[in-house]
């Protein structure tokens, strides 16, 4: 273990004693994140360390204890996915369906908020943000979104609120990180009169983030909005490439043109008209083949700098149940190996061999640790 692993392991054993204390009503003290002035080491190393919602091996995904974990464990960026409020405010959550990640189907003051959508095309029943005001969503906690993968996560339950977009930038800055945001399912909020992107150009003027030197991504599924954006600012975009399937937004308009276009030498330079950099599923770096096993590296990474665009790969992740059947570890008859931690380090090495520029990565420490100590070899 390295001395910076080991110094961020104490780092955030000791924020643990800031972030899990709870008053009286259940809500964090996040008081204490407020009052917080140590600020961890920055990176040296050229690889950005991406926390993908935050710390989210070791915390409930997009919660500032997420994220100041994440933070304290020395990544560069911290992600928050955005969706939007009833009144128009930017909060962060994986999806605007919130029955996964927080307690609202405990709560019988909105069972009848309950209801059934259609989102990029496919019917989906729950609790959504749009239909809750801000104050309304305050009164909710947080939850772990997979308790079978990572159980030690549900002893924060009940304990973190929402966060809006403001506060998550507000925590970037203090501690001198940056934000790399995602703006989810813009279609669809754009049909329903809450657009995405103006309120996120708003919180980011407001802070002073506006120009390409500034510690900003903004990523995209979607392609019209990024287009759109990029006549509206100057800071970094990122155009998010899936394993499969389409941008929702060239399927709503009946263009059949699926992320396997947007990865050739072609669609790659109709990219760079307006993005910065792409944030591909490692499938589209090492495509895995039907036994599950790693298939030779594609020319994804090279062509993607050939035509000046960085590339940050998405998601690492520790537990066998998300690693390449090469990199798993452990029995696997037992019934703890879909969650037991395999060869991450062995994993992220595979793909900074690659020629990655970054990796989204759940555990924000074993990335820094390997992509530093790779660094120093070089």
């Amino acid at each position: 273990m390295t001395n910076r692993l080991l110094a961020g392991t104490l780092a955030v054993l000791a924020g643990g004693v800031l972030a899990t204390h709870a008053d009286a009503s259940g809500a964090v003290a996040e008081r204490a994140t407020e009052r917080a002035t140590v600020k961890p080491a920055r990176a040296t190393a050229t690889h950005v360390v991406i926390a993908h919602r935050g710390a989210s091996a070791y915390r409930p995904e997009h919660t500032l204890l997420s994220y100041e974990t994440a933070i304290r464990m020395g990544a560069d960026y911290i992600e928050p996915d955005l969706v939007s409020t009833k009144d128009h405010v930017l909060v962060a959550r994986h999806e605007n369906e919130i029955s996964a990640t927080t307690d609202v189907a405990e709560r019988p003051e909105f069972a009848d908020r309950r209801t059934t959508k259609i989102i990029d095309g496919k019917r989906v029943t729950g609790w959504f943000t749009e239909d809750f005001t801000l104050a309304e969503l305050r009164t909710l906690r947080a939850r772990e979104r997979v308790p079978h993968l990572r159980p030690g996560n549900t002893a924060y339950d009940g304990l973190a609120r929402i966060p809006t977009f403001d506060e998550v930038v507000r925590l970037a800055k203090r501690y001198g990180v940056g934000v790399y945001p995602e703006t989810k399912h813009p279609t669809y909020f754009d049909s329903i009169g809450l657009s995405l992107e103006e309120p996120l150009l708003e919180v980011l003027r407001r802070h002073g983030w506006t120009d390409r030197d500034d510690p900003v991504y903004i990523q995209s599924f979607e392609t019209r909005n990024l287009r759109e954006l990029r006549r509206r600012t100057r800071v970094r975009l990122v155009q998010l490439i899936g394993a499969e399937g389409a941008p929702y937004d060239l399927v709503a308009a009946g263009d059949d043109r699926t992320y396997d276009d947007m990865v050739t030498p072609e669609g790659l330079r109709a990219i760079a008209a307006y993005a910065d950099a792409i944030g591909p599923s490692t499938a589209r770096i090492y495509p895995v083949g039907p036994d599950g096993r790693l298939r030779p590296r594609t020319t994804l990474v090279r062509d993607a700098h050939r035509r000046g665009l960085t590339v940050h790969a998405w998601t690492v992740r520790g537990e066998n149940a998300f690693l390449p059947p090469d990199f798993r570890q452990g029995d696997a008859n037992s019934p703890s190996y879909r969650r037991a931690i395999g060869d991450v380090a062995g994993w992220l090495e595979k793909l900074r061999r690659a020629g990655v520029d970054g990796v989204f990565a759940d555990d924000p420490a074993i990335a820094r640790a390997t992509l530093d100590r790779a660094a120093r070899r070089t």
